[in-house]
This record gives structure tokens, sequence and C-alpha cells, in this order.
């Protein structure tokens, strides 16, 4: 890139918006569920946060799991992907249930993009079954159940990132 290029946010660099609302999401991660109900029983839901802290408590709901744990790693501002950065683990007492290696043990998440995430928890629970709402194609191989893939050129928008506004029609030129 020219030194006065300026740096495109991952939605430039997409190129085509997926949005998602708050009752589409739901249904999604309520679908699932009917997946992983199949797949468990699980001991714990480990969320990957933030993003699948919301998916993850729909899955431990709709599953009966009341052992909710987290892994806390950040790899995105509100638009840029960066380098890796562990801010928490799994607790000792969930990795244990687990076996040490994550057999039994249900990983969730929002979205699995380029994989990079999901590397990083696989190689901390290897064993563990890892779940993701969407997935898109360079992160899917890293996934057991997911529900929606989505092209690699997609940036999807979480209810939670986005305010209800008017939106021109696409006829109109709108994306």
């Amino acid at each position: 890139m020219a030194p006065d290029t300026p740096e495109l946010s991952a939605q430039e660099r997409a190129g085509k918006a997926f949005p998602v609302s708050w009752d589409q999401f739901h249904r999604d991660c309520r679908a699932l569920t009917w997946r992983l109900n199949e797949v468990g029983p699980f001991h714990a839901v480990i969320a990957i946060t933030r993003g699948g802290l919301v998916p993850a408590a729909i899955v431990a709901r709709e599953l009966g799991v009341r052992v909710i744990d987290t892994v806390c790693i950040a790899s995105y501002d509100h638009d840029k992907q960066g380098d890796l950065k562990v801010l928490k683990s799994i607790s000792a007492e969930t990795a244990k249930l687990g076996g040490g290696t994550g057999k039994g043990l249900l990983i969730v998440d929002d979205l699995v993009d380029t994989g990079k995430t999901g590397r990083l928890v696989r190689d901390m629970m290897p064993d563990a079954h890892f779940a993701t709402v969407y997935a898109k194609p360079k992160g899917k191989p890293l996934v057991d159940t997911f529900i929606t893939e989505v092209s690699q050129d997609t940036w999807i928008f979480f209810p939670w990132d986005t305010a209800l506004s008017f939106q021109p029609p696409i006829r109109d030129g709108a994306a």
C-alpha cells in the first residue's frame, strides 16, 4: 500500500454488507442449538468475547447448560482486524471439566472469519466442540457446527453494532 493511501476498513475491503437484526440473530442461534442438541451433552459453554457472548447465552439457555465461561481475545477494533491478544484464558475450573483438552466443552462465537481466533482457541482446547452462527470460507474448516456461510468479502453488521435508521432503496444506489 502506498504511504499516502489511507488504510481501508474491513467493511470497505469486504464490500458486501450483511445486516442482521436481533430477531434474525436469535432465530439463527436457536437453529444452531437444534444442531448442537444432537451433538452434546456439554459440561460448559465457553464464549469467545465479545462477539460470542450473545450467542453463547442463547445456546446455553436452550441446552440447559449452567456453566458459562469466557475466553477473551481481542482481534478487532470496530472495523479493522489486527493481531490477536489473549486478554483472559479459559478458567482452570472449566478446563478441568473438559479434561484439560476440552472434551465435552462447547466453544461459541458469532462468526469465524479468517480463522485466526478459532485456531488460537482450538490450540487451547483441541477436543472442544467449536460452533459459530456464521462462517466465512477461510475459517469454516476450523468450525464443527455453524448455521450460515457467507462469502469472505461480506461484512456482517451484528445487531449490537448497529442502530435502526433509514436506508435508501437499492435502486437508488444503496449498497
